[in-house]
């Protein structure tokens, strides 16, 4: 019979690897330019602006689905308490992250269109700032550190655990403890951020499967649970 985690690891790792494409294609599609600029205003206005920023977003929600997959995964092995830690501290970072990407992807998207039709950087700046740095970048500074300790929590779980490759959570759990400081840096570095991200989801996603698949290929009998019997 197949069990609900067997059921569970394909969904989960996909989501993992469709999550790590969107994190590399985030800043590779967002427009850099002079933000104080008419020409930061046309990056605001442009359709990659809000496709990448909506990318971010959908790899966010992914993360989730594919740390639950992989929660349910451990969840009978020793490391299933801080499994289930990791999984609750990244879906609250998440939450307290995604209003803010919102505000990024749909509200500088109006204020670009509306300072490119006016031709006022004064504008731009002024709304841009209000909506960057007011009391939402509390909540977003918040989610992305707890999205960091939430990682980092997955990475040990793996670690725990015994049953995946013990050092696959460690490059996407470093991938977002540098998730703040990358935003200081130019496009190349935050591209390359995106591929690290990306990296360590498809590490987590292998991992996931490889270890599904030695589960179904071994014999019959050779099965181990998580209390060292073994289905006969």
């Amino acid at each position: 019979m197949t069990s609900t985690s067997t059921l569970w690891t394909r969904p989960a790792a996909l989501s993992f690897a469709i999550a790590g494409v969107c994190f590399l294609l985030y800043p590779a599609i967002r427009p850099f330019s002079d933000e104080a600029s008419i020409q930061g205003a046309e990056a605001f206005a442009s359709s990659s602006w809000l496709l990448a920023h909506s990318l971010a977003m959908v790899g966010f929600i992914l993360l989730i689905l594919g740390l639950l997959g992989l929660h349910d995964q451990l969840r009978e092995t020793t490391a299933g308490s801080l499994g289930i830690t990791a999984l609750v501290v990244t879906w609250i970072g998440v939450g307290f992250t995604l209003p803010y990407y919102g505000a990024e992807a749909f509200a500088l998207h109006a204020v670009g269109q509306e300072a490119v039709r006016l031709n006022n950087v004064d504008l731009l700046v002024t709304l841009a700032n209000s909506i960057r740095f007011g009391e939402g970048i509390w909540f977003f500074m918040f989610g992305l550190l707890a999205i960091a300790v939430g990682t980092i929590l997955c990475a040990l779980a793996i670690r725990r655990s015994g049953i995946l490759t013990w050092w696959s959570g460690i490059p996407l759990a470093v991938g977002f403890a540098l998730f703040i400081p990358q935003f200081f840096f130019s496009r190349p570095v935050r591209v390359g951020h995106g591929l690290l991200v990306m990296v360590g989801c498809w590490l987590i996603a292998w991992s996931m499967v490889n270890h599904r698949r030695g589960e179904d290929d071994a014999p019959r009998g050779e099965r181990s649970l998580s209390d060292g019997r073994t289905i006969e």
